[in-house]
């Protein structure tokens, strides 16, 4: 493996390891304007394949992809005044265009409730038309006060869903489905990031909802992460918009709506969750590249056997890439690699060549040993999904093994120190709740006694996770 000095130890300082893995795998710097960030090829190519496997299961789920302005006319947000009252310390507001002062002031996209809303007031007639099933990739604006690349950003990447239903099931049904079968699955099966799917408590809500599912994980230094929300807005944005429809009884009523979203802050929890200190370590699914076949030296030969290895891997279904800028010294390359936590590399040189053999290294556990090249086509996948099982197994037992169960708010703030707390919700009240945001502690979410979704606020015997969040 290669010399940890190249990063800094996590163990040492957390925040500056993870910049310095964005840094040194070239995921991404700094925009020219605070909390704006550019993300780089390799940064963008891991969002890339995210975006792929999220939109073929938002598919499957029924919603087809649209897209809405950038602009919003500051009125829409002031309809619903729950949702304008939340956003406001985050908006973006043009007041000038064209060299003139404008009529209205104009709202650079915190999220899309309010316009889609008045779209869907004019396509939702009948209960004909429902469900509308809508979702869109986009970027977004929030004036981010403390950035932190990909985690915080003012200006971020993301999907949003938006729907309407002709009834409050039917809505509170789709919402949940949303983030089970969607995004749970997503980042279990993809992601390799064991999550826990629970309900906001009402403070926590997104602005304007009735009700906010989450999926929280935990980072490498045991402070917590939402990963995907999804909200049921009730009828709040319809009556706020007149989003109604006739009923098959011939009846006039408002529709009952969801929204649901992720954003390019996944990957952030990506490197914070499986990273080390020699760099990422990229779960094989999600991996742009899965494998790098690497020539050691500048040899023919070598060059050309390197190349046929990854035209049979690519044929095969593997995600390679072929490494043979033999001008750049063998241990560089290596190391470059390492950081970028591509799952296997591939080292093969003259020597290799004549036994038929080449080095592979295997990023997730750190192993390396020699590998018959003819066998190459049949092993790699089967290793590749060794390795995806084995970071989804690492992310369940590090949380699981952090996490524990506590009877006070002290204990929690104490626990959260190094991890989460579970709390039984009744043993925090108002004073309990400001003593854990005195201590930087937040409640992340809420779990029924079984470790399932809460059904409401107030199920019996509820159980609240707490941590120190990002």
């Amino acid at each position: 493996m290669a010399n940890a000095s190249v990063l800094t130890p996590q163990a040492v300082d957390f925040p500056r390891w993870y910049q310095d893995v964005i840094n040194k795998a070239e995921l991404a710097d700094n925009g020219p304007v605070r909390g704006t960030m550019v993300i780089r090829p390799y940064g963008y190519g891991i969002w890339e394949r995210m975006q792929l496997e999220l939109d073929a299961r938002i598919k499957k789920a029924g919603a087809e992809n649209a897209y809405f302005p950038l602009f919003i006319p500051e009125s829409y947000l002031a309809k619903e005044a729950e949702h304008v009252e939340g956003f406001a310390p985050e908006l973006a507001v043009v007041t000038h265009g064209g060299g003139k002062q404008l009529e209205e002031p104009i709202v650079v996209r915190p999220t899309s409730e309010t316009i889609i809303n008045e779209y869907f007031s004019k396509w939702v007639q009948s209960y004909r038309d429902l469900p509308l099933l809508i979702n869109q990739w986009a970027n977004v604006v929030r004036w981010e006060k403390r950035p932190r690349v990909f985690l915080r950003t003012t200006e971020f990447l993301w999907q949003e869903g938006h729907t309407a239903h002709a009834t409050f099931e039917q809505a509170r049904d789709y919402a949940a489905m949303i983030l089970r079968d969607v995004y749970e699955r997503f980042m279990v099966d993809i992601l390799a990031i064991s999550v826990v799917p629970g309900r906001k408590p009402p403070k926590e809500r997104f602005a304007g909802a009735i009700n906010t599912l989450t999926l929280e994980a935990m980072m490498g230094d045991g402070k917590a992460l939402q990963l995907g929300t999804s909200h049921e807005l009730g009828q709040n944005f319809a009556k706020a918009f007149d989003t109604g429809f006739l009923t098959e009884a011939g009846d006039r009523a408002h529709v009952w709506q969801t929204s649901w979203g992720s954003t390019t802050r996944m990957v952030g929890g990506l490197i914070m969750v499986h990273g080390d200190d020699h760099g990422l370590r990229v779960p094989p699914r999600i991996a742009s590249t899965q494998l790098v076949v690497m020539a050691v030296k500048d040899d023919e030969a070598v060059l050309t056997k390197v190349r046929e290895i990854g035209r049979e891997l690519m044929d095969a279904g593997v995600r390679v890439v072929v490494d043979d800028k033999v001008h750049t010294p063998f241990g560089r390359r290596a190391v470059d690699w390492e950081l970028k936590g591509v799952p296997l590399r591939l080292d093969v040189g003259p020597r290799d060549l004549a036994n038929g053999t080449g080095v592979l290294v295997r990023r997730i556990r750190g192993e390396k040993y020699p590998i018959a090249l003819d066998s190459l086509a049949a092993t790699i996948p089967l290793l590749l999904e060794e390795d995806q099982a084995l970071l989804l197994s690492q992310s369940k037992e590090y949380r699981e093994s952090r996490t524990v169960d506590v009877d006070s708010v002290e204990q929690a703030v104490e626990a959260a120190a190094t991890g989460w707390a579970r709390i039984p919700w009744a043993k925090i009240d108002a004073v309990g709740e400001a003593f854990l945001a005195e201590n930087g502690v937040t409640i992340r979410c809420l779990l029924a006694p079984d470790g399932s979704l809460a059904e409401s606020d107030d199920t019996p015997d509820s159980v609240a996770i707490v941590a120190r969040a990002y």
